[in-house]
């Protein structure tokens, strides 16, 4: 009897000090991430049955100083100066009160992201000038929807190449977001299949090793396809490919021992998958392709100054002038603080007919005359060349004027053209990846007759200069004899 009986003594005392001592329960309600800009309402609910004394909340700073985080003080309440609460002196009718203090926030920004702490206390009931205290806290997350969206060749400009395949890669860029978003590529409106590789994530400073990065990665995209998949190779044509073909065919209903001899021998050739081939042509080259190309894609992030993130997603495959010109490609990007995906597209396309654009369009001896590409012929699909062309001018039969067998830009300046460029033709070659054109133009070049009028002067004053020293010498002759 005396077990139970003790057990009962030590539950009422224990209950007796709880009635005397009071308890403090703090609890802040959790918050979803909240987009920048808009407002938000942090709620501190606490429970107790002794006496309030005082509420405050706390911003956590993530400067760390010497004794650690420092905190800022945003708000407080003091129980001695506001009698809107109950004070609650009979201690034989306990009660329970549930309180409620909340902090609005209006249009929250960056600076407001962090930590915040609420801290409650009550007096004690043993103690009247002793403070139970409690506290909590929570982590507000404000996120930020990306600012721009971007897609760009990567390594452009860059020749037509129409021997040898080459790879070609997009990359999508994508800025000021919070946290990193979420990238995909379409092709005309589906979504590519790709093959993921590994991801990168550095700082602000490490944007200059960028490039590096995806142009190591690029080399070694296409490891899935032949490793000689960039030699040039001499194109064969299609009739060579089925006579081929169709002497592979006969060598195998010889005999069926020797048939399957033969046929295990020619399985790597009908199997293998071959280098794309071509065909030479001006324009576009005629590539043999066995299977649909594969889109390894590349996903990198750069944590900015201001605390967003800048992502670089890259897409690179085998390019197919004939079938990728005038393709569709587009950057879809999903991030949580977006109501609906951005979007960034580009058409594919290839140069065709350079419109020049000569100044001044009556050239004369001794001019200044600028040849500018002001525009393509487009096709129906594409609203302007993409990737942007590299442009090279050379001179029909000769040197330009400076001497140079080529100028690269897009705009060529001959200086003080003399009159025997009159009836030069000059050659704009425009290439990018997807094909090559060319246009020609002549240059006109008219007599200046500013020139041929100073050119008169020129010779009268000479003229003049040489009969006044005539005159001279007749003068000065007789004199020299008086003397």
């Amino acid at each position: 009897m005396n077990g139970p009986l003790a057990l009962c003594c030590l539950l009422l005392c224990a209950h007796t000090l709880s009635l005397i001592d009071g308890y403090l329960n703090v609890s802040i309600a959790p918050l979803p991430p909240v987009v920048i800009g808009d407002t938000v309402t942090l709620k501190c609910n606490f429970q107790t049955d002794g006496n309030l004394r005082e509420i405050v909340w706390f911003r956590v700073s993530t400067q760390v100083t010497e004794g650690g985080n420092a905190k800022q003080k945003i708000f407080t309440y003091d129980a001695m100066y506001n009698t809107n609460y109950s004070n609650m002196e009979d201690y034989r009718r306990p009660e329970d009160l549930v309180y409620q203090s909340t902090v609005r926030l209006p249009e929250v920004q960056m600076e407001d992201d962090g930590l915040y702490e609420c801290h409650v206390g009550i007096y004690d009931r043993s103690s009247t000038g002793r403070v139970i205290l409690s506290s909590s806290s929570i982590t507000l997350t404000v996120i930020v929807p990306p600012k721009s969206i971007s897609v760009v060749a990567a390594n452009s400009p860059a020749p037509f190449s129409r021997y040898e395949a080459q790879n070609f890669s997009l990359v999508c860029i994508v800025t000021g977001a919070k946290p990193g978003p979420t990238v995909f590529f379409k092709r005309d409106g589906e979504l590519i299949d790709v093959v993921p590789t590994a991801q990168f994530s550095s700082s602000v400073e490490d944007k200059r090793k960028g490039p590096r990065l995806e142009k190591g990665w690029s080399s070694q995209a296409l490891t899935s396809r032949d490793l000689d998949d960039t030699k040039v190779q001499k194109s064969l044509s299609l009739l060579e490919l089925e006579g081929k073909l169709a002497r592979l065919g006969q060598d195998g209903l010889r005999g069926s021992d020797k048939g399957q001899e033969q046929e295990s021998e020619s399985d790597p050739e009908i199997t293998t998958e071959a280098i794309p081939e071509t065909v030479v042509s001006r324009e576009f080259p005629r590539w043999v392709q066995s299977s649909d190309p594969l889109y390894h894609f590349q996903h990198q992030q750069q944590a900015a100054g201001d605390g967003t993130m800048e992502v670089r997603a890259m897409l690179t495959w085998s390019l197919n002038p004939q079938l990728d010109n005038e393709a569709l490609f587009s950057c879809e990007v999903h991030h949580p603080a977006l109501s609906m995906p951005m979007q960034a597209e580009v058409t594919l396309s290839a140069p065709r007919g350079p419109k020049l654009f000569m100044s001044p369009s009556r050239a004369r001896v001794g001019d200044t005359v600028r040849i500018t590409v002001q525009g393509f012929r487009l096709g129906p699909l594409a609203s302007e060349v993409f990737p942007e062309p590299m442009y090279t001018w050379t001179r029909v039969g000769g040197l330009l004027l400076d001497g140079r067998e080529y100028h690269a830009g897009r705009e060529l300046v001959l200086d003080r053209v003399p009159a025997e460029l009159n009836g030069s033709m000059f050659r704009c070659t425009a290439q990018n990846p997807l094909g090559s054109t060319d246009t020609h133009t002549r240059l006109i070049v008219f007599e200046n007759p500013r020139l041929k009028k100073e050119r008169g002067h020129v010779v009268a004053a000479g003229l003049r200069l040489r009969s006044m020293s005539f005159s001279l010498v007749l003068l000065l002759g007789p004199t020299c004899r008086l003397t």
